[in-house]
């Protein structure tokens, strides 16, 4: 069913959208600086590929972002030997949308994923059949959330249509949603029991898959999306020590990422023990800003969380290690995004994108991957619930609710807390940029009603949003589920 009305917009057809059509059209004539292309020759032919999601990590949630009590020397070690983003944003605020716009390069509402638990469409253009019809053997691990299902995480059926298999990968132990510590997941729709942090278990298994690709010569693109630090927590004790004056909730949130950083080292060894380092891109991220309730606060001081677009709902940590091309590691301020992934590797990786005319979002980042960028020539958007937020390097307009039709604007070079709504005092930067956003939230409304697909519709046969407690395929499952901590409470309170 289409959005609400809210999203229909005046104007037909614009400049902007003709640009956004033709995005995937121009990586290729894309033209690097020399020591991009002497760089990529060299080490990037095909390189190894990982990209690693935290689930609910906030900006502020890393030694390197100074935060108060949380050490994260691995990621501040990754940080230090790479590209540091400073302005990094999620797809969206929540976290299914995001993962929809890693895969397909679009904001999430062009691929109908509108909130978390929403399926991914099948007539979208995966990143995983992309990367496997280049000659990459593709694997996931973790969350993977993109096929319908609400509730806890449980193993992922051979009989979903919607599993990482049907979006390209190869090899898959994945989980519908979150998941903690002794998961239970699902390698390609055999369920599998595992012992431990829920963080160390995806990343061994990843590099056991990597390994063996390794071993014959064959690139790999992995996705690795931690289930960690989404609640409920429950961190090992050792894990906590640092903590113990952090109530009960905070503790266990803060002891997740302890172990979530140490894998991050765990992984960085067994890149290095392969020999594949200085050929392997390796991006870090989460998939929305931080938490509310817990404590030492999860966003740097930014405002909002999870569930908003303020800053502090969509800002989040960034990070691209691949040494053999970022050979002067630095940070940057260049404001990038989820849905910069895809063209970022289709330009890595010259392949082509089957559809250049299909309206995209993200941009490709090699030229930033050895020189600095002044300007984005393509603002970002963002549409989640009645909210919606347009990014024009440093200014921002934000409206928190578009059927009231009051926007904000902050300029984030003076004031990235968004404290000061500068509207009023910048109205010619207010009317430019909300004829841009209207212009843009035309062409996504569109997407969003099938218009970009070469049916002109959205498949009838897209699964609707459900819990699995609810669907008959669970049924002979929920014994068993019963059982698990993880389950137990959750299936109590909805059966009241």
């Amino acid at each position: 069913m289409p959005r609400a009305s809210v999203y229909n917009a005046a104007v037909r057809f614009s400049a902007f959208e003709e640009y956004a059509m033709s995005t995937f059209a121009k990586l290729g004539s894309v033209v690097l600086c020399l020591s991009v292309v002497m760089s990529m020759s060299a080490h990037a032919a095909r390189p190894h590929i990982v990209l690693v999601m935290a689930d609910d990590q906030g900006w502020g949630e890393t030694g390197y972002n100074e935060h108060p009590i949380l050490k994260t020397p691995n990621l501040d070690a990754m940080s230090e030997n790479g590209l540091r983003f400073d302005r990094y944003y999620a797809g969206a605020p929540v976290c299914s949308p995001t993962r929809a716009a890693v895969l397909t390069g679009r904001t999430n509402d062009r691929t109908g994923v509108e909130s978390h638990g929403y399926a991914l469409r099948r007539q979208e253009m995966s990143l995983g059949k992309l990367m496997r019809e280049a000659g990459y053997t593709t694997g996931h691990f973790g969350k993977w959330h993109l096929n319908g299902f609400q509730g806890p995480g449980v193993p992922i059926l051979d009989t979903d249509d919607h599993s990482p298999g049907e979006f390209g990968f190869d090899r898959w132990l994945s989980v519908t949603n979150f998941f903690d510590r002794d998961p239970i997941l699902s390698r390609r729709g055999k369920f599998e029991e595992f012992i431990g942090d829920s963080s160390e278990i995806v990343v061994d298994q990843a590099l056991d898959f990597i390994g063996r690709q390794v071993r014959v010569d064959s690139p790999s693109f992995t996705v690795i999306w931690y289930g960690t630090p989404h609640s409920p927590f429950k961190a090992a004790p050792e894990d906590m020590e640092a903590f113990k004056d952090l109530d009960e909730q905070s503790m266990h949130h803060y002891g997740e990422l302890i172990a979530l950083d140490r894998s991050i080292g765990t992984l960085r060894t067994g890149l290095r023990d392969l020999g594949i380092t200085d050929n392997t891109l390796l991006w870090y991220t989460s998939d929305n800003g931080g938490l509310p309730k817990i404590k030492p606060a999860t966003t740097g001081g930014l405002r909002g969380n999870k569930g908003t677009v303020f800053e502090g709902g969509l800002r989040v940590p960034g990070i691209i290690e691949w040494p053999g091309v970022i050979k002067q590691p630095r940070v940057t301020s260049f404001p990038a995004c989820a849905m910069d992934i895809l063209p970022t590797l289709l330009e890595v990786t010259k392949v082509a994108h089957p559809a250049p005319d299909r309206p995209a979002d993200g941009i490709s980042l090699v030229p930033l991957l050895t020189n600095e960028i002044a300007q984005r020539e393509t603002p970002i958007g963002f549409r989640f619930a009645n909210a919606t937020a347009w990014i024009d390097n440093d200014w921002k307009l934000l409206s928190e609710n578009t059927k009231k039709g009051k926007f904000q604007l902050y300029d984030l070079s003076s004031d990235s807390k968004e404290a000061k709504d500068v509207a009023a005092e910048n109205p010619d930067i207010l009317r430019r940029m909300k004829k841009q956003w209207i212009q843009w939230n035309e062409s996504v409304q569109a997407s969003f009603d099938g218009a970009d697909y070469p049916e002109g519709i959205v498949d009838p046969a897209e699964p609707q949003r459900r819990h699995w407690r609810d669907s008959p395929e669970y049924a002979p499952y929920l014994d068993r589920f019963r059982t698990r901590w993880e389950y137990s409470d959750w299936l109590k309170k909805s059966s009241k």
